[in-house]
């Protein structure tokens, strides 16, 4: 009999070994994580809606779900964070590295939103002051998370976004919610995915720079485009966008010894678990299929704990360096006077 490269290789190399004919709670596309999660590690998630799935996964499994603001579901309360841009913008919103024009809007009612967190405040505050009043704590929450979780997930939502007259991304655009006052003209951008690599690597060596031993987790959420504001089907931009997501969470993957993906995306939209894992808008993930996913998670990702891989840090210039360290200080001196 001939040999080829392909005849040794394990099960999981063949889709008709691991994928025809395998039960939906059988099918497991995982083979190996550089690391785990264990009992010790104080563990972040911030990203699309699906993320907040992996928060209540974590906690009912007694892992320690890192929270620095009394908020369900999420680490702190910036609400849902649909695109690498907004990820690395809170980050630099946080350390006073970014201050966007939009900083208060009014709704319909007269009452005041957070731009960047318009679900978070209830039904609003009273004014743009105190919008922005609650936004220095909060900040502070998001400091805090960044610089003591061990492990950070991000959930990769959305390629499409609308940024601000400054570039700052916004969660919605403000004619969504009916803004009547403080937002500017906003813009449609689609990220491609050079912009989406750049963005996340960007965002690594920030948050390697505030903690230097802190491991990540990226993964892609299956949950599809509910619009899109390009000129063609919303069926095409999701598998477009979906894909484009997949591609730079590979990238930065392969890149860094720190960083893992986890196939959300992959297992609920895997043949035998497709139909079975979606609600019947065909869009939402249904409980059947959020548990496979978070069974699969916890197979592999929860256990005893693995540290970090050796691995070099990105590369920080000393600029930046600089840039963090002196932004950081003025924030901590602001904190004192407060005392």
């Amino acid at each position: 009999m001939n040999t080829h490269p392909y005849r040794d290789l394990p099960a999981p190399h063949f889709w008709r070994k691991s994928v025809t004919g395998v039960a939906p709670e059988a099918f497991d596309p995982v083979t190996a994580m550089p690391f785990s999660i264990g009992p010790g590690d104080r563990v972040a998630a911030a990203g699309s809606c699906f993320a907040q799935h992996i928060a209540r996964n974590l906690t009912a499994a007694g892992f320690d779900f890192l929270r620095t603001e009394q908020v369900e579901d999420f680490s702190a309360a910036f609400g849902n964070i649909y695109t690498a841009r907004q990820l690395h913008q809170l980050m630099l919103r946080a350390y006073g590295l970014l201050r966007p024009v939009d900083s208060a809007w009014q709704l319909p009612t007269g009452r005041w939103v957070d731009p960047f967190r318009p679900q978070m405040l209830g039904n609003g505050l009273d004014d743009a002051d105190a919008v922005a009043t609650a936004r220095e704590p909060h900040l502070a929450a998001v400091r805090t998370m960044f610089e003591e979780c061990s492990v950070f997930i991000f959930t990769l939502g959305l390629t499409e976004a609308w940024l601000a007259a400054d570039g700052a991304a916004l969660p919605v655009p403000p004619g969504v919610l009916g803004v009547s006052a403080g937002a500017s003209d906003a813009r449609f951008h689609n990220f491609g995915l050079d912009e989406i690599i750049h963005d996340l690597e960007t965002f690594l060596v920030d948050l390697v720079l505030v903690n230097p031993s802190v491991r990540v987790v990226f993964t892609v959420s299956p949950v599809a485009l509910a619009a899109t504001y390009e000129d063609r089907h919303v069926l095409v931009s999701n598998t477009l966008s979906k894909a484009t997501l997949r591609l730079a969470a590979e990238a930065m993957r392969a890149r860094h010894g720190r960083v893992c993906y986890f196939p959300s995306y992959e297992i609920v939209t895997a043949p035998q678990n497709l139909m079975l894992s979606l609600e019947p808008d065909l869009r939402s993930v249904a409980p059947e299929g959020v548990a496979r996913v978070m069974a699969v998670f916890n197979r592999h990702m929860l256990g005893a704990g693995t540290p970090m891989p050796a691995a070099p840090a990105p590369e920080i210039s000393a600029e930046r360096r600089a840039e963090f360290e002196d932004r950081a200080r003025i924030i901590c001196d602001e904190e004192l006077l407060a005392q």
